[in-house]
């Protein structure tokens, strides 16, 4: 083995479009390897917190990110080369369909030369499964090529139908069978939360043994990942002796491990506390708020005055806090949701409302007094807000002119921005940072 390179086993899931099952088919995969004995690395392309929490439960490790934007490139060789230094395999999970987005996981595919699994939905499909696998697959003749997975397929007697009909030179990696045991469910911004999941090992073990029954998880090609530049050293003990209050339960779960990861490198101490049932905020020094769901728990946040206060006081005393997406939705002075309202922190002058729809997406970076971060949007809720933002957000992609805003009030920073810490290591620690 050379010595700026690790090998190991990898694969990237992907699929026509979303929908498709993506997720099933990676966490069966996973779950079949970890239960197999070997060591599963799992990432998630592009921007997403739900379906990381069942693929970490799936593969029992930490699910990271990959994005040539968001994440960089740099990055993203950092975190598969250490991964190819601990697994036995590797699995990505994409993103969308295939080619879909910029960058796409196709293009994540390519750049490290990761072979491409493609998950096509055959319920009620026979003949034109086929011509979908071979455009996908001869669409970019350079990507690097694994095979075809036919999934919600009715029986044997249809997936060999479907089998029977592929190209000769098109590789089959079987079929999952449907059905309510290994399906998992969904709802507004996605899957449902792993934690909120009474069966979900269940459906796991489930899913896994349909694949192995039929032979089809068999190891990949091994990909050589190279030594990457990355380096967070330079900002090692950044926040030493900061105390960071972070929410995490049902309601504040969307954070991404590689935030964490870096405000460790840097030296803080991260305490995790919960707004919705715990009776007080830890003392700390900076409070980060991520998103999730708090209107699924807005009468027991509202009701939580322990916290509540207490957050009041960290922003009175001039403490830094942070605000993303749902976390921000917890700040304004009034959130509505199905026909209820109720009254939450009251530090951003402003209320909100969850709509019937998607109102903001998006992969964006926003230049902030404390420098510029990169991130991306997804909400269903509009806000009305009667404090100026501080800056706007940039999308990525220009042919699209909505985009979101950043608003800072005193020390609270606060966005429907769900930012990736590692783009700008020196602008999360000043976010933090008690000078």
């Amino acid at each position: 083995m050379s010595a700026i390179e690790r090998h190991c086993p990898a694969l990237l899931i992907s699929a026509p479009s979303s929908g498709q099952g993506k997720t099933t088919v990676t966490a069966a995969l996973a779950r079949h390897h970890r239960n197999a004995g070997k060591k599963v690395r799992v990432f998630k392309c592009g921007p997403d917190f739900l379906d990381p929490m069942i693929l970490a439960r799936a593969s029992g490790h930490p699910v990271y990110q990959l994005d040539l934007w968001m994440v960089g490139e740099d990055n993203c060789d950092a975190l598969l080369y250490d991964a190819a230094g601990q697994a036995d395999l590797i699995i990505v999970e994409g993103v969308m369909g295939l080619f879909d987005g910029e960058p796409s996981a196709a293009d994540l595919a390519q750049r490290f030369n990761i072979p491409v699994l493609a998950v096509i939905n055959a319920q009620a499909m026979a003949q034109t499964f086929p011509a979908i696998a071979f455009g996908l697959s001869r669409w970019r003749p350079e990507l690097p090529w694994a095979g075809v997975l036919a999934n919600r397929v009715a029986g044997e007697g249809h997936a060999n139908l479907l089998k029977d009909s592929l190209p000769p030179d098109m590789p089959w990696f079987g079929a999952l069978y449907r059905g309510e045991d290994v399906e998992l469910p969904s709802r507004h911004l996605g899957l449902v939360q792993a934690s909120e999941l009474a069966d979900l090992d269940q459906r796991l073990n489930r899913a896994a043994e349909l694949l192995s029954a039929q032979k089809i998880a068999a190891s990949p090609p091994v990909v050589a990942f190279t030594r990457p530049g990355a380096d967070f050293a330079p900002w090692k003990g950044r926040l030493f002796g900061t105390r960071v209050a972070v929410a995490r339960d049902d309601a504040f779960s969307f954070i991404y491990q590689a935030n964490l990861d870096l405000l460790n490198v840097m030296g803080a101490e991260l305490v995790f506390f919960s707004p919705v049932n715990d009776p007080f905020l830890p003392e700390s020094d900076a409070l980060y708020l991520p998103g999730g769901y708090p209107e699924l728990h807005l009468e027991r946040l509202s009701r939580n005055f322990g916290v509540l206060e207490g957050v009041r006081a960290h922003h009175k005393a001039g403490k830094p806090i942070l605000g993303e997406c749902g976390g921000m939705l917890y700040l304004l002075e009034e959130l509505a949701y199905q026909g209820r309202s109720a009254p939450l922190a009251g530090i951003l002058p402003g209320k909100a409302a969850l709509t019937g729809g998607l109102r903001g997406l998006g992969l964006m970076g926003a230049d902030l007094p404390e420098g510029r971060l990169r991130g991306h949007s997804f909400h269903h809720s509009s806000l009305d807000m009667r404090v100026k933002s501080v800056v706007k957000a940039e999308r990525l992609d220009k042919r699209r002119r909505e985009s979101e805003d950043v608003f800072q009030v005193g020390r609270c920073t606060a966005s429907y921005l769900h930012f990736y810490f590692p783009s700008n290591p020196e602008a999360a620690a000043r976010l933090f940072s008690r000078g």
